[in-house]
């Protein structure tokens, strides 16, 4: 975390200061923070970096490109604050923020690979149920990890964010047969790995 501080220049806030008084939720300190308290800066910056870096290290797979997509994350979320309405929670307006840094960063690294073709997708299907379910929050999160960028990607946003193959193709400009074609790799790599953990 030390090497994130060091590079977090948007920020201005010195480590001794507490939180703005009266600032309990995430809402009230967008807000403060939209009035310039520093305070409420690194307030928010504390309540929301745990989550926010959960989802960074989902996506990107190793913790120093995930720290960089919350550096990126975080500066994106403070310039863009004014553009919060209210409308939903500020923590979902947030994780979206930080969802769809991680997706440009992976864009930029041309770590999706998003040529499959349709008759790949579809020579990958099977009915094999996955037995995620028996496996402990640690392990299958370090599963995930080790999953290629591309197939980890269209997992978390199918699985874990909620998107449908239509959104996620419009997310990442690929087709829907790819994502489904990524989301079916994820799975079937997933259960290789814990077939091999037992």
């Amino acid at each position: 975390m030390k090497r994130f501080w060091e590079k977090m220049h948007l920020i201005t806030w010195t480590r001794d200061e507490q939180s703005p008084a009266g600032a309990s939720s995430l809402e009230q300190l967008a807000a403060a923070c939209g009035q310039g308290e520093r305070k409420a800066q690194r307030a928010l910056f504390e309540a929301l970096s745990p989550k926010m870096m959960a989802v960074c290290l989902r996506y990107m797979g190793n913790r120093e490109e995930a720290e960089d997509v919350l550096q990126e994350g975080f500066i994106t979320l403070f310039t863009k604050l004014d553009s919060y309405q209210g409308a939903g929670s500020f923590e979902g307006w947030a994780r979206r923020i930080f969802v769809n840094t991680a997706l440009m960063h992976l864009r930029r690294t041309d770590a999706l690979g998003l040529s499959d073709d349709i008759e790949e997708a579809r020579s990958l299907f099977t009915q094999e149920a996955t037995p995620v379910q028996k496996m402990g929050y640690r392990d299958l999160m370090r599963m995930i990890s080790a999953l290629p960028a591309d197939a980890r990607t269209v997992f978390n946003m199918y699985v874990v964010e909620g998107y449908s193959h239509k959104e996620i193709a419009e997310e990442l400009g690929c087709t829907e047969a790819t994502s489904r074609s990524k989301l079916q790799r994820a799975r079937i790599r997933l259960q290789e790995m814990i077939r091999g953990s037992k």
